[in-house]
């Protein structure tokens, strides 16, 4: 008989729930370790059939080390399944586990695309580039708010240009300069390690073929076509080009029941960070006026502003760039700036 595991992951320990012709046969808990885990299902379910646990925090790890033990790791949507776990009158670990087992029993469940380590590598190098930059605005706001404070108003300026105007005003205000200039070390210093990602993301987008044919479309940088690449991996995970805008919840909510049927926000499902480079890639290919960006995307763009305002036709191009980078991508073709937006986006 076909054994069906649930597993309740957390940081420390992790519930685990066997069941077997719709009974429970076995459940205890391990420290949260695939290696243990695998041991264990492999002495309490030798014909185990699923492995069910849900999105987290370790699931690309338990993921890719239960596959690798030869275990049928599945991992589901943790929004689907929770709406199933908090049918039960007790919350507990074991409860849960429990119920992803009979979800795995039943088949429902939906299942996710887990990313492959490379893929995650990439991702973190772009989050990691990213929090440094926050950072270096936020030491350079404090330093600007401040020192307004005490008169010293820093004319307008980034990098060694802004350096140089706060080490001007602070020559006679020994007492400041001892507060400001900590900040603005520490400044310098998180500027410099962010250029070293930023020069990391850059040869990573050399080297791949991919991230080249995606930087002929206009407003798309190595920062943004690395993200899609590392975020798509193969365009053949998805049958249409089309539900790759749905996927990255750019496209609109809709609400029906009787007589009442409209059309909400758009659902922001998916990943935010890759949501919002497109979004930036959007509103570069709408406002600037060089030649580059002159396309029938942006013709279309600008027809949409008119008619919808900026925003709503930043977030329609933004969709479109998804769906036509995904069409690039799977026919290796360079963005043909003539063509028209449903040829783009007809595969």
């Amino acid at each position: 008989m076909d054994q069906y595991i649930g597993l309740d992951v957390s940081l420390k320990d992790t519930a685990i729930s066997v069941r077997e012709d719709g009974k429970r046969i076995w459940r205890g808990k391990c420290p949260s370790d695939p290696t243990l885990l695998a041991e264990l299902i492999r002495k309490h379910a030798p014909h185990a059939r699923r492995v069910v646990f849900e999105t987290g925090p370790l699931s690309t790890w338990f993921y890719h080390a239960l596959t690798a033990e030869g275990a049928p790791a599945i991992c589901i949507e943790a929004r689907h399944a929770q709406k199933v776990l908090n049918e039960t009158l007790n919350k507990t670990d074991a409860n849960d586990a429990d119920g992803l087992a009979q979800l795995a029993e039943a088949g429902f469940y939906k299942a996710v695309r887990v990313k492959s380590f490379d893929a995650m590598l990439t991702r973190a190098l772009v989050a990691a580039r990213n929090q440094l930059l926050n950072l270096s605005t936020q030491l350079g706001n404090q330093i600007r708010g401040v020192m307004k404070t005490f008169g010293l108003i820093v004319p307008k300026g980034t990098g060694r240009v802004f350096a140089t105007h706060v080490r001007e005003l602070l020559e006679r205000q020994t007492s400041l300069a001892q507060i400001i200039l900590p900040l603005l070390d520490a400044w310098h210093n998180i500027r410099k390690r962010a250029a070293i990602l930023d020069r990391q993301l850059i040869a990573a987008a050399r080297q791949s073929p991919a991230t080249k044919l995606l930087m002929t479309v206009p407003g798309i940088g190595a920062i943004t076509a690395v993200s899609y690449i590392a975020a798509i991996e193969d365009p053949e995970n998805f049958r249409t080009s089309r539900s790759v805008g749905a996927w990255l919840g750019l496209t609109t909510r809709r609400y029906q029941s009787g007589e009442v049927d409209y059309d909400g926000h758009i659902s922001r499902r998916g990943d935010n960070r890759l949501r919002g480079l497109l979004y930036e890639a959007a509103t570069t290919l709408l406002t600037r006026t060089s030649a580059r960006t002159e396309s029938s995307l942006k013709n279309w763009g600008l027809k949409l502003r008119e008619r919808l305002g900026f925003k709503r036709a930043a977030v329609a191009v933004a969709r479109k760039l998804a769906v036509i980078m995904h069409t690039m991508l799977k026919t290796g073709e360079t963005f043909n700036p003539s063509a028209g937006t449903n040829a783009l986006m007809k595969v």
